[in-house]
């Protein structure tokens, strides 16, 4: 076993660490000498390197597995990692262009529906036509039945389109909402 780390440190007798670490078992190697049981700074490295070689041989020997949630955190950012794929250009005069994920642009008009009072959006879908790169959204709310009104939809609407036009710099052609679930506020 090599200790790559330790080539070049010269204990103050002289005798390099690689040779200590090489000579930690001499009956076993027939390298030992009349130095290694004599020297006290051989001997106290030998010792600290005895106690290394135990607790990492303890530490290989154990058989442990992934902690906890810890498939689920790779499962999520695999996810995520696949849902920003979908990139929207940003129209713009600068050359080479700017884009922004569909995903981002997702949260953005979420949270601009979530703001009106008894609205909570869920589903946002984006798309985007080949031909006229046109934005469509779909996008379904669930509504808190004892504070929702009428004019709720509407004002969901126009605070979505305000977002796309004011934060993302979008204009959307198409604003499908629909109303999915009731909540109690």
């Amino acid at each position: 076993m090599e200790m790559s780390e330790a080539q070049g440190y010269v204990l103050p007798c002289g005798r390099d660490m690689e040779t200590v670490w090489e000579r930690l078992e001499p009956a076993d190697t027939g390298l030992a000498d009349t130095h290694d049981p004599n020297c006290e700074h051989c001997s106290a490295a030998r010792q600290s390197l005895v106690i290394l070689q135990d607790v990492t041989g303890r530490l290989a020997s154990e058989e442990m597995g992934p902690p906890l949630g810890f498939t689920g955190r790779i499962m999520s950012a695999v996810r995520a990692e696949v849902r920003r794929h979908h990139m929207l250009a940003l129209p713009g005069a600068e050359p080479g262009g700017v884009q922004i994920s569909e995903q981002a642009v997702a949260a953005v008009l979420r949270r601009a529906a979530d703001s009106v009072d008894g609205v909570r959006a869920r589903h946002c879908r984006i798309s985007v036509t080949e031909t006229e790169g046109a934005v469509e959204v779909e996008m379904s709310l669930a509504v808190a039945y004892r504070r929702f009104s009428a004019d709720a939809v509407d004002e969901v609407r126009e605070r979505v389109r305000a977002a796309a036009a004011a934060r993302v710099g979008i204009a959307l052609v198409r604003l499908d909402l629909t109303v999915e679930d009731l909540y109690d506020a």
